[in-house]
């Protein structure tokens, strides 16, 4: 069965994401924006894939051959196309963007481009603002090992040639410290303007103007930058299971925590400094990475805002929902009919209302739901936090091993069980990943009725502003049965339960997945039409590629919408001639996930949390919750029509553009999804 490697379409997806930055129809400080997520995205890579395939590869022969493919070429083929798109990364920066920001009056200088004055001011600078937050350390005799934290940038100063023939300095010293890009609060530095011109330095470069004050004993300081990037800790069960993770478990049994998998290095850094950094660090020649004269280019996020439209992508105010009030309660709303949610595009406040709400409520006597990650200011558990506080029972599913958020969960889930709330945390081999919010209400008539929020996305304000999401509001018993059900298994993660809506992981979503590709070979074979369309983040599990190529080969026709790891290859005669796939990257990042299928002409709507990978059908709680209301299944198809006819951000698996065809007009999904839900609250009060 022909797949491709899971890194490798990954760094095709991060490929995408640099196709931004290099596209002039993007605004400049938008694109600049692009290569922060770009160099991000990377750095994450090697935190986590990159780091455990190193580790694979040094397993024992025997355990290695056991694997599905060899660590060791994979490592070949991902550490070759890091090169190629590095490369064109920096061809980016410096042959783009830099000039189309000069033609802009916007000049990004170093140390080596400033005129007199500008170096007196920077000089000036570097005393009253950045020389006192400075605290090298000197790599020497004295010092028996030097920690490099995680992402950190650092300033590599190389000493030499003492002022003096009677100077009692050594005559080389090479001395590191870390970069206080925090403590200055930002990378960057705004000179004055000069006319129409601005110009931006790097602190770094601040740092450079300033190295011969700090070090006044010698004549000449060099000046170089590296970053280090450490081992995430990704899990091995990422990679394999059953007998093989146990021996595994075996040989990692004494690797390092946090082990270096990366350090980028100034490539005009002097060899003496190099040198004495992998001495004091212990870093091998396999971990360097040569790099360039600056790096976390993730700190773009906070270059300097110049106010002029174009250089932003327009205004883009969230909608108010067409059928949700604008004040009064949401539970009366949810009581009388199903609402759908599409944040960015609407406000994710209507879900912090309904908490607040339910909070404050009297008759609300439950609230439970799941958090994976949450912002750091949290609305959310502000408001679960103010419910315990008024009596209510509280039941919080917190995820500690959402990657990189741990810690933010620790202090989440510890305010959360002071405040009297029910903080249950999964066990070591089950991550929960499903989005779920279930409140539970005594009406007037003195039954209990339960209200119900399901989502693709987190419960989390910030990153609804930028991730497009689907969230359904619902108090059809249907669905809050079921979702009671799988709260009761969270609680006891022992008892199955049974479920007839909801396809629900581990135990249920890859099956009822299976019978619903099964269903449609069969409606194929009978010549009747069948289809799936499917829009997700990745599809990587071979059992699912697998059933995909075999509805392929009975007639079903298969569209793909994967915005990041697609290792199924379509469009190949024989297995998967009637597969196609495209993927999109916009202004926001694409994080829903929904399937269709045709269904003998009673077409299936599902929408949920989970991508078709292996960790997320058996190892993670995912839901796939069915879109039961007609109304608001044919609003879901219809956003995602409109993905199926991008033809402005779409690309196919090639990564090239789908462009409009002859006499076609342009369709850009994301802008078209704006203007659509707009006028939907107008044309509903229509009809």
């Amino acid at each position: 069965m022909e797949t491709l490697s899971r890194d490798l379409s990954w760094l095709r997806f991060n490929g995408r994401v640099l196709q931004e930055a290099q596209s002039p129809t993007v605004p400049l400080l938008e694109r600049l924006k692009f290569m922060a997520i770009f160099s991000s995205n990377l750095d994450e890579f090697f935190k986590v894939r990159v780091a455990t395939l190193r580790r694979l590869a040094k397993l024992k022969k025997k355990t290695r051959a056991k694997l599905k493919e060899s660590p060791k070429r994979q490592l070949r083929q991902v550490l070759a196309e890091v090169k190629t798109q590095q490369e064109a990364f920096g061809v980016t920066f410096r042959e783009q963007l830099l000039p189309e920001l000069n033609a802009q009056h916007i000049h990004l200088l170093n140390e080596g481009e400033l005129t007199p004055a500008q170096r007196e001011w920077t000089a000036q600078y570097f005393r009253d603002k950045v020389r006192d937050l400075l605290s090298p350390v000197a790599l020497d005799e004295t010092l028996h090992h030097l920690f490099l934290k995680d992402q950190a940038v650092y300033l590599a100063f190389f000493l030499s040639q003492p002022r003096g023939p009677k100077s009692k300095a050594e005559a080389e010293r090479v001395l590191v410290m870390e970069l206080p890009t925090k403590r200055h609060g930002g990378r960057f530095v705004r000179l004055p303007d000069e006319g129409e011109e601005r110009y931006v330095l790097f602190l770094d470069d601040v740092i450079r103007v300033g190295a011969a004050e700090l070090f006044p004993a010698y004549q000449q300081v060099a000046v170089s930058a590296i970053k280090l990037s450490r081992d995430a800790e990704l899990d091995i069960e990422e990679e394999v299971s059953g007998d093989l993770m146990e021996k595994i478990r075996s040989s990692l049994a004494k690797r390092a925590t946090g082990f270096p998998a990366r350090l980028l290095y100034d490539p005009e850094m002097p060899p003496e400094t190099l040198r004495a950094i992998k001495q004091k660090t212990g870093i091998t020649d396999e971990a360097l990475v040569e790099g360039s004269r600056y790096h976390n280019f993730r700190d773009f996020f906070g270059f300097p805002h110049f106010e002029e439209a174009h250089f932003h992508f327009p205004p883009r105010p969230a909608l108010p929902h067409p059928t949700l009030p604008r004040t009064g309660s949401l539970l009366a709303a949810i009581a009388t009919r199903d609402h759908l949610l599409h944040p960015p595009y609407q406000s994710f406040d209507y879900v912090t209302r309904l908490l607040r709400e339910a909070a404050a409520d009297p008759r609300v006597s439950a609230v439970s739901i799941t958090l994976y990650r949450v912002a750091n200011k949290s609305a959310v558990v502000k408001a679960l936090l103010k419910a315990a506080k008024h009596g209510k029972q509280v039941t919080v599913v917190v995820e500690l091993k959402a990657r990189f958020d741990e810690e933010s969960n620790l202090f989440w889930a510890d305010k959360l069980k002071r405040a009297g709330a029910n903080v249950i945390f999964t066990p070591p081999e089950l991550k929960v990943h499903s989005k779920l919010l279930l409140i539970a209400r005594r009406e007037a008539n003195e039954t209990t009725r339960q209200y119900a929020y399901f989502s693709t996305g987190n419960f989390n304000e910030n990153t609804s502003e930028v991730y497009t999401d689907h969230g359904l509001f619902t108090a059809d018993e249907r669905l809050t049965r079921e979702a009671s059900s799988v709260f009761g298994y969270l609680r006891d993660q022992q008892t199955t339960p049974e479920l007839e809506h909801l396809l629900v992981a581990p135990f249920g979503l890859r099956p009822g997945l299976n019978a619903l590709i099964d269903y449609e070979i069969k409606q194929a074979r009978k010549g009747n039409e069948a289809y799936i369309i499917l829009k997700m983040n990745a599809v990587e599990d071979r059992g699912m590629i697998a059933k995909l190529y075999e509805a392929s080969q009975a007639g079903v026709r298969v569209e793909l919408i994967i915005r990041g790891i697609g290792c199924l290859v379509p469009g190949q005669p024989g297995f998967s001639e009637n597969i196609s796939q495209r993927g999109l990257v916009d202004r926001y990042l694409e994080h829903s996930r929904v399937y269709v299928f045709a269904h003998g002409g009673q077409e299936k709507v599902y929408v949920s949390s989970a991508d078709w990978m292996t960790r997320n059908l058996d190892r993670r709680v995912e839901v796939a919750f069915p879109v039961l209301n007609e109304e608001l299944r044919a609003e879901v198809r219809h956003l995602l029509d409109l993905q199926r006819h991008d033809n402005v951000k779409a690309r196919d698996f090639e990564n090239n553009f789908i462009l409009p065809a002859a006499g076609e007009k342009p369709l850009r999904a994301q802008e078209a999804t704006y203007a659509w839900l707009k006028g939907l609250k107008r044309r509903r009060s229509r009809t």
